[in-house]
């Protein structure tokens, strides 16, 4: 007796997934009110600008160099600051470390920070308490870096091997021993990597930061544009263009090494 072909299985769910998917884009495409008639506008007005800014104006690599060489520090100590907060943090979030009710409140905890963008923190809580300058930018950086870089870590720690935490309570380890030497190895090349991925969007978070008064590249890229003066404003947006790929060139490097070992290239 021929055996029978298997019934074609059913295509039902995966087209409604694509109807409710293309209902949403329809849905917020016609209630933002874009203008077609803008959107071909675009291009010539984008030329226009290009075209202003051409050639760019290279005497100003004295003041953008500077610039930029603050928004990266703002950015490294912006992640040091975050590193340090979301370790712990993300100790208390993990569930397999830490309690149900801490675990829980603390996922919530950094889902709130994390609600919040670098730009709000520094325009309502920063800027208010330390003034303009680099150090609001920073601290902004750092607090919303917690809350990514705690919920990566949370992760992270919940994938671990039960192994050595078993390991370390055998011979006698106790609480934050066995975290210590039980769970924190096992994550640590992982978390490093986190980290320096992370100084790498905060470089392009302190640019963004500058144009609230936040110091850096980004305060002397919106005085330019102020005054129009194109031509440095395009010198500026080349040392971030130029910075931000030595950086994420050479921490890309270091993630590499760190993760796969001596033998990455």
């Amino acid at each position: 007796m021929p055996t029978q072909r298997p019934a074609r299985p059913s295509t039902l769910k995966r087209n409604l997934w694509i109807a409710g998917a293309t209902g949403l884009f329809l849905w917020a495409a016609l209630t933002v009110n874009v203008d077609i008639t803008d959107l071909a506008s675009l291009p010539a007005g984008l030329w226009a600008i290009a075209s202003r800014m051409i050639p760019p104006d290279l005497s100003y690599l004295e003041n953008a160099i500077p610039a930029m060489i603050e928004s990266i520090q703002m950015a490294w100590v912006g992640t040091i600051i975050g590193a340090a907060i979301s370790l712990p943090l993300g100790f208390l979030g993990a569930k397999n470390v830490s309690s149900g009710l801490v675990s829980n409140v603390m996922r919530q905890v950094l889902n709130a920070i994390r609600a919040f963008p670098e730009l709000i923190l520094a325009i309502a809580i920063f800027i208010p308490i330390a003034g303009l300058g680099p150090v609001p930018g920073t601290l902004a950086i750092g607090l919303h870096s917690a809350g990514t870089l705690g919920k990566l870590t949370a992760e992270a720690i919940e994938g671990i091997d039960d192994g050595p935490v078993e390991a370390a309570r055998a011979v006698g380890g106790r609480g934050l021993q066995v975290q210590r030497w039980g769970v924190l190895p096992q994550v640590l090349p992982e978390l490093i990597g986190f980290w320096l991925y992370r100084f790498e969007i905060n470089i392009r978070a302190s640019a963004v930061l500058g144009v609230v008064g936040a110091g850096g590249i980004g305060a002397l890229l919106q005085q330019t544009i102020t005054f129009g003066r194109w031509d440095k404003a395009a010198t500026a947006i080349l040392v971030v263009i130029v910075a931000t790929i030595i950086v994420d060139t050479i921490s890309g490097g270091i993630r590499r090494r760190i993760i796969e070992g001596s033998e990455a290239k």
